[in-house]
């Protein structure tokens, strides 16, 4: 059985890019650029909801400061 490959895009203007290209994942140096001032300007951002565990942690971390400043 044969595998269908999957077609690899551009993620900033969706052309068609190859693992062999030099600007790989990207098609160009200009959408590279793009790329890369999205990501300087806070356009794009990784974030994860905030856990009640994750609260607790923090606060452990302040009062522990508190404590050896």
């Amino acid at each position: 059985m044969a595998r269908k490959r999957a077609k690899l895009q551009c993620p900033t203007c969706k052309k068609a890019v190859k693992k062999v290209d030099a600007d790989f994942p990207f098609c160009s140096e200009r959408c590279r650029s793009v790329d890369l001032g999205k990501w300087a300007s806070g356009a794009y951002v990784v974030s994860s909801p905030v856990t009640d565990g994750d609260e607790e942690a923090v606060e452990s971390i302040l009062r522990h400061r508190e404590e050896n400043d």
